[in-house]
């Protein structure tokens, strides 16, 4: 039970909060996705006819070889003849002896807008410093190995023809030091910048908004949903982080606090691998031959290393960062693929064995890893030149697919609590009516006979009263025997209820049964205005006492008869052969009985009849057990009755 406000919620509402909190995420990330992916392609097109886009530039190797930084780009380079022409594809040339740093020139074309500005999307380097000709635009001071820079640079009217210079530290030569340079209006150009990376700050604190609220939701989980709802959140929590911290935009607008940023980047990445496998364990099993459990236990161990290693990159302010890159970037994102490609060959082993869960679970996989593989392998090939973008929209497929997995894995258990609770309701009654059926049955067979015997002395002695009183004595001697005999039939039923006829077993003709009970309930059929209709296959057999058979079918009809309307009765009997068991129903066109008193059939003294005791339909029931057979009972008010007997079926 779940408490809200320091009260219980009742398990219906807990049931309602369990399936609609996972589906009311999915739908909220979704939503969020489909925004942002329409704010993130109308920028885009919006802005492609108001700029003016450059798609060469020059490049040098600083002939210097000067850290300093200084108000306008120095004369040897302004003077400068060994340029080489670039784009964003090909490679700079190589690095002379000591050289650290390089630059790049861009020729600024005609300045046509008010406000004209640059947008560099993309410069891979540390320690940017930016010029024109005669003044200083920007620069970047970092102390933490974060190469990626996003430029957005006020230019005057005056600066058009003549040239950008910028400079930065190059650790790796490799394609793309500069990409995507845009001349234009600030503001459109402004326009461009916010929202391209404005939209992984929205998209990743969305991520991390909706693991903190199902963060603050598992205080009020059962602790059965714990595990797989917790390891959930830290994959969500740590895809949030990732898209935050990986985007250039903090880095640039907040670049004291990058070193910071790209620690949490690592940190989150070391936790999504291991909470991603264990989520996987907790809803799908281990996986064939343990291989995901072994997965999951090495990623941490391997997760935990990678934290103790970046405590020591730290620590010794990066003095070994090449080995720690490798651990940590390298075999870290091979890691990632083998892990990636066993549970998608899970999850696809699940999905052949009709697993709708698995089925969503490889689809949202399918597309993510599908995109982080291919974006990986585009990564590695150009030399980790490649700029990641489309990984964070395969996340929000994924992180949807894993809502709605846990969901119904949620509704699921529910519902399976709802089964064992109405199961366990329904073996609770039957072992009450067992008990009372057992004090019945003990009670009728220590007290019918000795109660029989006076009743039937007592009878004979009224009758020899009855012969010799007066006429008018006469009619209260026949309602003294009448009750007389009324008892002497109840005592008779329990004794049938206690010993239900289990002597003289033989293989009984159900048509042939049937044509003696016709016979027999026709009469009193017709004073009721009623008819008997008999639909039965030939060469039904079943195994059990002839006169016990009659008297449980006797008794059903009896009870049909007089629950017929006052108009013409019909009522059908039908015999068949339905799956190896014999099937008989009975159904009357009477006034019927409602869903309460349905439920109350059979028990002892329960009777819609005035004078009725119930025990009749109580010894019919213990008649059709001891014959191995089932009776059940389909009514509605105004609209009959129908009682449906199962045997096993004999040979003939």
């Amino acid at each position: 039970m779940l408490k809200v406000d320091g009260k219980l919620m009742p398990d219906r509402l807990q049931g309602v909060f369990m399936r609609t909190l996972p589906k009311r995420l999915a739908i909220l990330i979704g939503i969020l996705a489909v925004v942002f992916l329409c704010v993130d392609a109308y920028p885009r097109s919006g802005s492609e006819a108001e700029t003016a886009e450059v798609g060469e530039w020059q490049f040098l190797w600083d002939p210097g070889h000067s850290n300093a930084v200084t108000d306008t780009p120095p004369e040897q380079v302004l003077h400068a003849s060994n340029w080489t022409s670039m784009n964003e594809h090909t490679m700079p040339p190589a690095r002379p002896r000591g050289a650290a740093l390089a630059w790049v020139r861009i020729d600024i074309p005609q300045l046509g807008w008010p406000i004209p500005a640059v947008l560099v999307e993309k410069s891979s380097g540390r320690d940017v410093v930016a010029y024109t000709e005669y003044r200083k635009l920007f620069e970047s001071d970092r102390k933490y190995r974060y190469t990626m820079n996003e430029l957005l640079l006020p230019l005057r009217a005056e600066d058009a023809g003549g040239s950008l210079y910028i400079r930065m530290q190059i650790a790796e030569e490799g394609a793309g030091i500069v990409q995507h340079i845009a001349f234009g209006s600030f503001y459109e150009l402004l326009t461009v910048y916010l929202t391209r990376d404005m939209l992984d700050i929205m998209l990743g604190g969305s991520f991390v908004l909706i693991g903190l609220v199902m963060l603050v939701c598992a205080i009020f989980l059962n602790r059965n949903y714990l595990k797989p709802w917790m390891s959930l959140v830290f994959v969500i929590l740590s895809i949030g982080l990732l898209v935050v911290s990986y985007s250039p935009f903090l880095f640039t607008l907040y670049p004291a606090y990058g070193g910071i940023l790209q620690r949490l980047f690592d940190v989150a990445l070391f936790a999504l691998l291991p909470s991603f496998l264990y989520f996987f364990q907790t809803i799908f099993g281990k996986g064939p031959r343990n291989i995901v459990f072994y997965l999951g236990r090495f990623q941490l161990a391997y997760s935990a290393f990678c934290l103790l290693l970046l405590l020591l990159n730290v620590l010794t302010e990066e003095r070994y960062f090449s080995l720690y890159y490798l651990l940590t970037t390298t075999v870290l994102g091979v890691l990632m693929l083998v892990e990636l490609l066993t549970m998608l060959g899970c999850s696809v082993l699940y999905s052949l064995q009709r697993n709708k869960d698995a089925l969503i679970f490889n689809g949202g996989l399918a597309i993510f890893a599908g995109v982080g593989i291919l974006e990986l392998v585009l990564y590695y090939a150009s030399k980790e030149q490649y700029d990641l973008y489309w990984w964070k929209w395969g996340m929000v497929a994924f992180v949807i697919s894993l809502i709605v997995v846990l969901g119904r894995r949620f509704v699921e258990t529910h519902n399976q609590v709802l089964e064992y609770s109405k199961e366990l309701e329904m073996f609770n009654n039957e072992l009450q009516r067992a008990e009372k059926m057992e004090i019945i049955s003990e009670l009728a067979a220590s007290v019918a006979h000795e109660v029989r015997n006076p009743l039937q002395v007592t009878r004979g002695f009224l009758q020899l009263l009855g012969e010799r009183s007066a006429v008018s004595e006469k009619a209260y001697i026949g309602m003294a025997l009448e009750e007389l005999d009324r008892a002497s039939g109840i005592i008779t039923d329990f004794l049938t209820f206690a010993k239900p006829g289990a002597e003289n077993i033989k293989t009984l003709s159900v048509s042939e049964e049937f044509r003696h009970i016709e016979g027999v309930m026709t009469p009193l059929a017709s004073i009721h205005h009623g008819r008997i209709l008999l639909e039965l296959e030939p060469d039904l057999y079943v195994r059990g006492n002839s006169s016990k058979f009659k008297q449980a079918f006797i008794n059903m009809i009896k009870n049909s008869i007089e629950a017929l309307p006052a108009e013409e009765g019909v009522i059908n009997v039908r015999a068949s052969k339905e799956n190896g068991s014999i099937v008989i129903r009975i159904r009357d066109n009477g006034m019927g009985i409602g869903p309460e008193e349905l439920k109350r059939l059979g028990e002892p003294y329960f009777s819609n009849k005035t004078k009725g005791t119930g025990l009749g339909l109580m010894v019919t029931f213990r008649i059709v057990e001891s014959m191995q057979g089932t009776l059940e009972f389909d009514s509605e008010k105004g609209a009959g009755t129908e009682a449906t007997v199962r045997f096993p079926e004999a040979s003939e």
